[in-house]
This record gives structure tokens, sequence and C-alpha cells, in this order.
């Protein structure tokens, strides 16, 4: 039988009506239960013969059963609308996920960010009326292309010395690159170097004949020397002439005029011999056209040792629009002062605690009783295994030269380091310390302070530090770039004075310091300030005893009355005309009295 047959022998006498259509499709609210409607079916039996219909009325009602849609579906085809409302819920959440977010939020969201990436590396901006508004920290190098038009080559000889920014070069070279004045205190060994120097060599873009457009300031000649390079480094192929002043005794030489027509970019040196071509008539540098004015190690050249010579170099660079910058690793009232005073509009932030020790070096303080104690402490550190290249600071140039005599017999590779050697000399120690061939340099505060030695394991304070800014530097010639370092202090009970503040400043470092020290009584203002300007006297570094020092001062001296007396005397014209001046006179007196 055709299937159109059956179906209209089932569902003859079936009447549809609005009465029993299906409800609408819809979702139940609450998950209510709903019950289909009773249909009304007539069944009408015929036969073959007198196709004779009884048509019977049969009621059926559906049971009522909770359902969550009214939808009826086949077998065949529930797994597809089931795929279908998957697919229904992924576009939902992909048109959620596409909703456009307005620009206001996204930068909302975004300074959120780099705050946080702020308080993580402790950079700490300190906000003042004056002060420009912060750019944004950079996280990577590439950025300085893509957001500040640094040129390719500059970002390859970064990436070539440096993988990742360090915290004051995250802050501080976004805002050099606005050409925003700033003061900037961040660690030793935390890259401040590289952080004034990119944004000079990218505003400076190629060589031009006009004079020096950069100055940068150091407080030694080692530390200038050690900038010129890393300025060499980051500016190869850029063809940007960085000069230091060697010497100002050669009048040729030592002409940095317009009329000499010699050309630099950058120049990197001391302020005393910027003052000494100043003063010269007429002056041999000319610094009218300089742009960047660096301050590098700033709290050391405000002393006042510096602090003349240092107003006389600003005085000169009298061009309105340049930018100043100054960075160092501690900071003191009157660099404060003075910044607030000259340059207010300046931008001034720090990393981590001001004045603090870095928390990679494993700081120690080791009590010796007296003098001679910390010569036998240091050899029996020496006993027991040291790891070259070892600092061993000391107070005095003096103490530095008798220190070094007891070591030279120890078999030791050691030289020592001060202002009294010539310059030539120290620049030769200084290279063979940096190549290893130096185990133990010997030096005063003249290497404190910014000198990088790469790899520096061990700094020992022979002679306690007179501040605790003095052992900030000193203790951070080791540990630096991101390298553990050990610093071992001398003291005795002479070198009380700084003891309680050294002590909390190495706790606060992450340190183990005995409770006796936190518990001393602080010393008075006057007394460290004595201490800050003049070293205590001390005893001589020496293991011989006192009597055979006294034998060999007599020999001393008796050798040098002993040649003073083989001596011929020499006779010059003017004492010969005093000693006939006063035999004339010897003879006129008697002549007056027989008168």
């Amino acid at each position: 039988m055709i299937a159109n047959d059956l179906f209209r022998k089932l569902s003859c006498g079936a009447k549809f009506s609005n009465k029993n259509r299906l409800p609408v499709k819809r979702k139940l609210e609450n998950g209510s239960t709903t019950s289909l409607p009773k249909l009304k079916v007539c069944i009408k039996e015929e036969t073959d013969a007198g196709r004779k219909v009884k048509a019977s009325k049969v009621t059926k009602s559906l049971v009522a059963t909770p359902v969550e849609d009214t939808r009826i579906k086949s077998e065949d085809s529930s797994s597809d609308d089931s795929g279908s409302e998957q697919e229904n819920r992924e576009q939902k959440k992909s048109v959620q996920q596409k909703k456009i977010v307005p620009p206001e939020k996204v930068e909302l969201i975004n300074q959120l960010r780099l705050n946080r990436l702020r308080n993580q590396h402790k950079i700490h901006v300190k906000k003042s009326r004056h002060s420009p508004e912060v750019p944004n920290i950079i996280e990577t190098f590439n950025q300085l292309s893509t957001d500040y038009g640094v040129s390719n080559r500059l970002v390859a000889n970064i990436l070539s010395c440096y993988s990742t920014p360090t915290p004051v070069q995250m802050q501080a070279i976004p805002i050099l690159l606005k050409t925003h004045s700033l003061h900037a205190c961040a660690p030793t060994g935390s890259g401040k170097t590289a952080a004034f120097l990119i944004p000079i060599l990218h505003h400076l873009k190629k060589p031009m004949k006009c004079g020096f457009r950069a100055l940068i300031i150091c407080p030694t000649r080692e530390l200038a020397k050690q900038t010129q390079r890393e300025a060499l480094r980051l500016g190869d192929e850029m063809n940007l002439r960085t000069h230091v002043i060697h010497m100002v005794d050669d009048p040729k030489k030592c002409d940095y005029s317009f009329a000499s027509g010699r050309s630099y970019d950058i120049l990197v040196t001391t302020p005393n011999r910027i003052c000494y071509l100043l003063s010269q008539n007429p002056p041999k540098i000319d610094l009218s056209n300089i742009q960047w004015v660096v301050i590098d190690e700033a709290d050391k050249l405000f002393e006042d040792s510096f602090r003349d010579q240092l107003d006389t170099v600003l005085t000169a660079c009298n061009n309105p629009s340049k930018t100043i910058a100054l960075f160092s690793a501690t900071q003191t009232r009157d660099v404060n002062l003075w910044v607030a005073k000259n340059v207010p509009n300046r931008i001034r932030f720090s990393i981590g605690l001001i004045n603090g020790a870095v928390e990679l070096v494993d700081q120690k303080l080791l009590f010796t009783g007296s003098e001679s104690g910390k010569l036998l402490a240091f050899r029996e550190m020496v006993a027991q295994g040291l790891h070259p290249p070892v600092l061993v600071f000391v107070q005095s140039k003096d103490r530095a030269q008798q220190l070094f005599t007891e070591l030279i017999y120890d078999g030791l590779n050691v030289d020592v380091i001060h202002s009294d050697r010539t310059q030539r000399e120290r620049d030769n120690v200084v290279r063979a310390f940096r190549e290893g061939k130096i185990w133990i340099l010997i030096c005063t505060e003249l290497m404190s302070r910014g000198i990088d030695f790469k790899g520096v394991n061990l700094v020992v304070n022979y002679d306690f530090p007179p501040s605790t800014i003095s052992y900030v530097h000193r203790i951070g010639r080791t540990g630096r770039a991101g390298r553990p370092g050990k610093a071992v202090t001398f003291f005795t009970k002479d070198d009380t004075v700084n003891l309680k503040s050294i002590a909390h400043l190495i706790k606060s470092a992450g340190g183990e310091v005995p409770d006796y020290m936190l518990q001393m009584h602080g010393s008075s203002k006057k007394s460290r300030d004595t201490l800050a300007q003049k070293a205590p006297k001390r005893a001589m570094i020496r293991t011989i005893p006192t009597f055979e020092l006294q034998q060999l001062q007599r020999k001393k001296r008796f050798v040098s009355k002993s040649k003073g007396k083989n001596k011929p005397i020499v006779v010059s014209s003017n004492s010969n005309n005093k000693s006939t001046n006063a035999g004339k006179s010897k003879r006129s007196k008697p002549s007056a009295s027989k008168k």
C-alpha cells in the first residue's frame, strides 16, 4: 500500500482546529510543568464489502510531564540541535570578547599595570607642583624604536651590551628622551651610566662642527675614562666623538675654543680641569652650545671641595634650553636643596631604599681589637683562601703605602693606588687589575665612586668608613649588575661613632647583626661631622716591634747626620757679602769706641 493511501486512511475523520493546535514554542519560566491539550481523535472502521464505517469517538489525553522546552524533537535531529546550541554559546562568548572597549578604559588598565611594575621594581617617583608629567616606563629596549623613534643602529648597540633594562633605565631613559630635567637616586651597579648615555646619543644623532653639545662631569679621572669607554661602546658606528681632557699644560693641545678648529660632541671630564681652561685669558674652552649637562655622583660633587668649581662650570653652560640630569647612589640635603632651587621643573625618583646598601652583597662586621689585629685578621683571611679580585680600602694614602709594604713580602700580587701616584701609574694599575694581573688592590676613597671593576668578589674595609654614605659606595664596588658579592668591615673599640648606623644599614639590607650593636647609644651629629671631615689618628701598619723600629729610626738619623758632615761646605755669594758686612761692622765698633 502506498504511504499516501495509508496516511489518508489513518487520518480519515480527524478534525484539526485552533483548539487542538500545539502551543507556540517558548521556554518555560521557573521550571514550571506544562500539560499538552486533549486531542479528540475519531477512527472510522470500514469493511471491504459494504464499506460501512463506524465512527467512534476516542478521547486521549497526554500525560502532563515536566519538560524544559516545548520543542518536539526526533531522535535524528536531537544531536544536531545540541551541537547548534554549543555553537550559539561559543558565538555569544566571542561576541562578548570582541566588545569594543573605550580607549579611556584601555589607557587606565595600562596605567594600572605600569604602576604595578613600578612597585614591583621599587621605582618611587616623587611628584611636585612644578614637575611635568612622568612618562611611562619601558619594559624592553625594543620599545625605544617603536615608541620613541630611536634608530635601529643604537638599539642594536644597546642589545649587544644589555639584555633587559634595569629599574633605573626603565624610568630614566623615557624621561630624558622627552628632554625633561632629572634627579635620580639608584643603587651602585644599577646601570646609571647607560641610563643617561642612551638619550644623549639619540638626541645628538650625528657629529656636528659646533663645539661640545653634551657635558658629563665626574669626580675622578678614572670614572671619566670609564664613562668614555661606555659611550664609545654604545655609540659604535654613529661617529659621535667623545673626549676626555687628559692635560691642560700644553697650549696647543688644550685649546677647545671655536677658533682652534677642533670639533667634538661629548665632553667627559672633572670640574677642576674645565675651571682651569675657563680661567685662561682668553678662555680655552667654549660651553655656550651645551645642550645636555649630566652630573654623575652628584652628592660627591656638591661637597665643599667641588662646590665652587661646579658653580663655575654650570654658569659657563649658559644655553637656556639645556637639560640637566643628576645621578648618584646616595642623596644629601645639600643636593636636594640646590636642585629644588635651580631646577624646579625636574622629575625626581629613586630606586629602592635611599642611601641603602645593595641587598646582593653579603655584609659582615669583624671586631679586631686593635690596629695590629687588623693585619692578623687579613692574613688569616688570605690563609683561609681569597677569591680575587679583592679591593681593600684604607683611610689615607700613607696607610695604603704601609699596608702595601707589609703585604708585598707575603707572595701576593698586590698593588696600591692613591693620589700621590702619577696618572700613568694609576692607569697602569687599573688596567692590570682589570686584566687579572693584580689580585689585591689597596686604595683610598679615590676608587670608591663609580668605578666598575667586573667581577670584584670581595671588598675589605680595612679602616672603618667615615660615614654611612662612604660605606655604601665602598661596598658598592662588588655586587654589581645582579652578581653577588661579599664585604667585610674591620672595626676596633675606637670605631663606635658610626657603628650603630652602619649596623642598621646592614640589618635593613637583610644581613645579620648582633643585637648589642643595634642597642648602642647613638653618637652626636657633631662627632659624626667631625669624623667625616677629618680621619682619626691610627697606629702605623707594621709587624716590627717598637724597640726594633726605634733602633731603625736611630740608624737613619745617624746615617743622615754622617752624610751631612761629609758634604763639602758650599758658600754662596750672598753669604760672602753677609760675612764681609759683618766684619766691617765689627771693625767699625772699636774705632767708634776710640773716638
